[in-house]
């Protein structure tokens, strides 16, 4: 992958990149996570080298495990993830062979059942099989294996001129362990452990003779750590029981959402356990990693979009990613990580080359949007929980972040917010569409930076905005004037500078040469999730979002497909990503066009359904047909957790639904219920310090909302019908 487009990896150069064996589809393709460490294979269960593996702080600890009985890869069944994502079943049986004795035993007699899970830093698998024969069943069973260490970046296709020193393998009896040594000095080790005695074993492979009685069932475990263990039924029980635990601890945390749709309750529970998945328990609380394989790490701008979908629900997720961005918080200026005072991180990562300094991800500010969506969040947990300790410990990091965000204002003519990376080792491009080639002129030139993305503004109108508000409960009268003001000279700039008349949307950035990239791009939907546009301008963008060229019917295209550079199948250009579409839907609805919002959730339940439940990073903007799946993005990351929140965001959208912390109050305006849904409720949703259950019905053409009744006088129910 190029080096100065670290988020996209492009299809073509993937396929091109990888042999026919690695697995492409992300939607076929299971991933466990646990921590900083994470496992994606195939659906067999086998790990095949290229972007799939177990790893561990960004370096691939294992990247080959591949079973095989009596020479073949066994028949797929089906595989699947438990409801809590904590468990990996893969069904298989076996073909027809010839084992050890040289018997030949038909195809389709024994059960192979692969099981497996991660529990700190450790994998642990099951291999059950079962012979349903008639027959002893005798079977030699191979599993080769190895570890690269290579890097998380070195893995997606960036090139390393030198690599550190591996050490012989240390096999001993059962056990292969593998040792690297980095160029930083870390010496790195993966150890494999089998709790059967082999036949055979050697650096690669281990080999065992299996025979089974008739209705015999035979187990081998196995566990892959830093260091040597004993495996077996005990200790992979031991972990399986940890570890749900442990899921079921995160899943309990804020309120969760019941509907009478007994397959819309499946997406509810999919997304509510993917959000817990990624969610890591950091020193700073709770942070939802991005999304797996290629960000299973703490990303600035993910983080916070993913907490704002989830904030009605759950205000802690938004503590924590608030709480973790302000302790790394710039101090200095840094060309290299794209620096400055008071700006907020955009990515961190752990790995050797990042150590290194070959890449500068090891904690990387090169992202224009990230500082004023933490302000953005910071004030919207603070009226969402009235949480007046946060707002006093943070105030001197928020007004740093502010202070960052005015002074690169005052290096544009117009006040805005631009980027142009400090060095070529950086992005590119600095907003959510952070691939090469995502910001262009209708022509399809790329424009010379810096560059003002219009979006960016409207998250600074809205980091204003909000800071303005939190400045006047601090009683700083003065300070709370002065961001208003900023925040209405940022909406004047944007009407002024960035309305296309003639096409009647905003355009997607102007460049340094003061031009407009005159294109229609879904950014432009931001601007209604902030409330910038006046309703005569956001009705013509709505027009625009909801119209054929943007609504696939799935979601809404990142691109209108008319333009020069539209490509369905490309990763910012055309495709649809989930987050986006939910931010532009919250839009919507601020400008009443609430309808439209569950339209457009109905289009996304739906292509959750072709993709079992679990949406993915993006996926191709074709448009839809009947009897057509929506089409899956090669490379996709799954689960991503801004696309698990998109749902959350998508249905506070259709219930209207702000909880007030100051004054105490749930706010409903013109709820909606999504369609097939007759009842809906929300339960333990914390207002203060009560918590209550909120119940959504319909009733012929209206929605009605109602409490508990044994909450009743806890806190006031606003209901604008």
């Amino acid at each position: 992958m190029p080096h100065q487009n670290e988020r996209q990896l492009d299809p073509a150069i993937a396929l091109s990149a990888l042999d026919e064996a690695t697995p492409r589809d992300p939607h076929r393709q299971f991933a466990l996570k646990h921590e900083d460490c994470f496992m994606v294979t195939d659906a067999h269960g086998d790990v095949r080298g290229v972007g799939d593996g177990f790893f561990r702080n960004d370096t691939r600890v294992l990247s080959l495990l591949r079973l095989t009985v009596d020479g073949q890869v066994p028949s797929l069944l089906g595989a699947s993830l438990s409801q809590d994502n904590i468990l990996f079943t893969a069904n298989l049986t076996n073909r027809t062979s010839r084992g050890p004795g040289n018997e030949e035993t038909p195809q389709g007699v024994v059960h192979i059942q692969r099981t497996r899970l991660l529990w700190q830093d450790r994998m642990y698998e099951r291999i059950a099989l079962s012979n349903y024969w008639g027959r002893t069943v005798r079977l030699r069973l191979r599993i080769e294996f190895g570890a690269d260490f290579r890097d998380m970046f070195e893995v997606r296709g960036t090139h390393r001129s030198k690599r550190g020193r591996f050490l012989d393998a240390d096999i001993a009896e059962g056990t292969v362990t593998y040792a690297y040594e980095g160029l930083d000095g870390v010496l790195r080790k993966s150890v494999i452990s089998f709790s059967a005695r082999p036949e055979t074993l050697s650096a690669g492979a281990i080999e065992f003779a299996i025979e089974i009685a008739p209705r015999g069932r035979e187990k081998l475990f196995i566990e892959v750590g830093g260091e040597p263990t004993s495996p077996g039924r005990e200790s992979f029980r031991a972990a399986a029981a940890r570890a749900r635990y442990a899921m079921r601890s995160k899943r309990r945390h804020g309120a969760t959402v019941f509907s009478s749709g007994r397959v819309f309750n499946d997406w509810l529970t999919r997304a509510r356990a993917d959000i817990a998945l990624l969610t890591t328990e950091l020193e700073t609380g709770p942070y939802p990693y991005a999304g797996i394989p290629w960000f299973s790490t703490a990303f600035g701008r993910d983080g916070v979009i993913s907490a704002m979908q989830m904030l009605w629900l759950n205000p802690a997720l938004a503590l924590g990613v608030l709480s973790f961005l302000a302790q790394h918080q710039s101090t200095e200026t840094s060309a290299f990580s794209d620096s400055e005072p008071g700006k907020i991180m955009h990515e961190t990562r752990k790995g050797e080359m990042a150590v290194l300094r070959e890449l500068p991800f090891g904690r990387y500010y090169g992202g224009v949007d990230t500082t004023p969506l933490y302000l953005y969040l910071a004030a919207a947990y603070i009226e969402r929980t009235a949480d007046a300790e946060y707002l006093e410990r943070n105030w001197e990091s928020l007004c740093a972040a502010a202070s960052w965000m005015e002074q690169v204002g005052r290096r544009d003519p117009h006040g805005f917010v631009t980027y142009k990376r400090g060095a070529d080792s950086g992005l590119s491009n600095q907003g959510w569409k952070d691939s090469w080639d995502s910001v262009f002129h209708a022509d399809g030139r790329i424009p010379p930076g810096p560059i003002a993305l219009v979006e960016a503004q409207g998250y600074v109108f809205g980091a204003y905005q909000g800071l303005a508000a939190l400045a006047k409960r601090r009683g700083e009268a003065d300070l709370a004037k002065r961001w208003r003001k900023l925040a209405e000279r940022m909406r004047a700039a944007v009407e002024d500078h960035f309305w296309m008349e003639e096409l009647g949307t905003y355009a997607l950035a102007i460049d340094g040469n003061g031009e407009k990239c005159a294109v229609r791009t879904s950014n432009a939907g931001h601007l209604l999730y902030v409330g910038l546009p006046s309703a005569e301008r956001a009705a013509r963008v709505a027009e625009q979002l909801l119209g054929a060229r943007f609504n696939s019917g799935w979601g809404v295209r990142t691109l209108a497909d008319d333009e020069v550079p539209f490509n369905p199948m490309s990763y910012h250009n055309g495709s649809i990503w989930p987050h986006d579409t939910a931010i532009c839907a919250a839009g919507l609805a601020n400008y009443k066009e609430r309808d439209s919002v569950v339209k457009l959730m109905s289009g996304m339940f739906e292509a959750a359904v072709h993709f079992q439940m679990r949406l993915p990073e993006l996926f191709c903007g074709f448009t839809r047909s009947p009897g057509e799946a929506p089409v899956a993005y090669p490379v996709a990351c799954l689960p991503q957790a801004w696309s698990a929140g998109s749902m959350f965001m998508l249905m506070q959208a259709c219930l209207g639904i702000r909880v007030d912390g100051w004054r105490g109050e749930i706010n409903i305006d013109r709820p909606r219920l999504p369609i097939g849904i007759d009842n809906l409720t929300v339960r333990r949703l914390a207002v203060g310090k009560a918590q209550v259950d909120l119940h959504f019905q319909r009733v012929g053409d209206r929605v009605v909302c109602y409490l508990d009744e044994r909450h009743e006088g806890l806190a006031p129910l606003i209901v604008r019908s």
